[in-house]
C-alpha cells in the first residue's frame, strides 16, 4: 500500500511514518521548510520519498499527490496550535491563519486525492482534529474551531464517499508529548501525555484493511490526561 504523509517530517509525523514503513507500506512524506527535511532524513534515512508540499497551496497539493504511485491513503498531520486571548480581542487574521494551517489542507489534500481513490475503488483518508473540537477550553477559538472544522470535514467526506469505498476518519489528541510541547509546559504531568508512537499505531490501523469497516469516525487518542 502506498500512503502519503502530509506533514510526515514532525514529532508526530516520523512516528507515524516510521510505524507505515516497519509495517511494510510504501511511504511518502511532505516537508516544506529545509530544517524539516533535515530532520526527517535523520529520524527516518532515506526509506521515505519526501516531496516539498505547501499543502495551503491547491497547486503544491496536486502535485504531492500525483507524485505518489498507486495511492490508497492519506494522511493529513499538518497544523499547529495558537492559544491567548478571548474572542473580543482576538485578531481576525489570527483566525484566518488557524483555519487556513488547519483545515486547508486537509480540504486540499482531500480535493486532489480523492479522483485517485475512487477510481481504485477506495482507499482511507485520516486527518487529525484535537479533543478540544469537542471540549473547548478558553483563550483558543481560532484553534478549537478549525480542529472542529477538520473533524466537521472529515463527516463530510465520509458522506459523500462511503458508498465508493472510501474510509474517512479523524483522530483527536489531547497534549501530544514532543519536544516543543515539554518546552511550552515544562511544569505539566507529561506522564500523562500521549506518544507519538502510540498515535502512530492507531494510523497505522486506521489505513489498514482491519479497519475496513471503521469511517466517519472521531477516534479519541487522549492518552492518560
Amino acid at each position: 500500500m502506498a500512503v502519503l504523509v502530509a506533514g510526515g517530517t514532525g514529532a508526530l509525523g516520523t512516528a507515524v511514518v516510521r510505524e507505515l514503513l516497519d509495517a511494510g507500506y510504501d511511504c511518502s512524506a511532505t516537508w516544506i521548510v529545509d530544517v524539516e527535511l533535515e530532520r526527517g532524513r535523520a529520524e527516518l534515512g532515506e526509506r521515505p520519498n519526501f516531496i516539498r508540499a505547501d499543502l495551503t497551496e491547491p497547486g503544491d497539493a496536486e502535485q504531492a499527490v500525483a507524485a505518489v504511485p498507486d495511492l490508497e491513503a492519506v494522511v493529513d498531520l499538518v497544523g499547529g496550535f495558537a492559544s491567548g486571548p478571548l474572542v473580543h480581542d482576538t485578531a481576525p487574521e489570527e483566525f484566518e491563519r488557524m483555519m487556513r494551517l488547519n483545515l486547508t489542507p486537509a480540504f486540499n489534500l482531500a480535493h486532489a486525492a480523492m479522483p485517485r481513490l475512487v477510481e481504485r475503488g477506495g482507499g482511507a483518508f485520516v486527518a487529525v482534529s484535537a479533543r478540544p473540537a469537542l471540549r473547548p477550553f478558553a483563550g483558543a477559538s481560532p484553534y478549537v474551531t478549525s480542529k472542529a472544522a477538520v473533524l466537521a470535514f472529515i463527516q463530510a467526506l465520509d458522506a459523500d464517499y462511503r458508498s465508493q469505498g472510501l474510509r474517512a476518519n479523524a483522530i483527536l489528541p489531547s497534549v501530544i508529548d514532543t519536544p516543543a510541547n515539554r518546552a511550552a509546559e515544562p511544569d505539566a504531568d507529561h506522564s500523562k501525555w500521549v506518544q507519538p508512537a502510540e498515535i502512530a499505531k492507531v494510523v497505522r490501523f486506521l489505513v489498514s484493511d482491519d479497519a475496513r469497516v471503521v469511517t466517519g469516525g472521531a477516534i479519541p487518542v487522549y492518552g492518560r490526561a
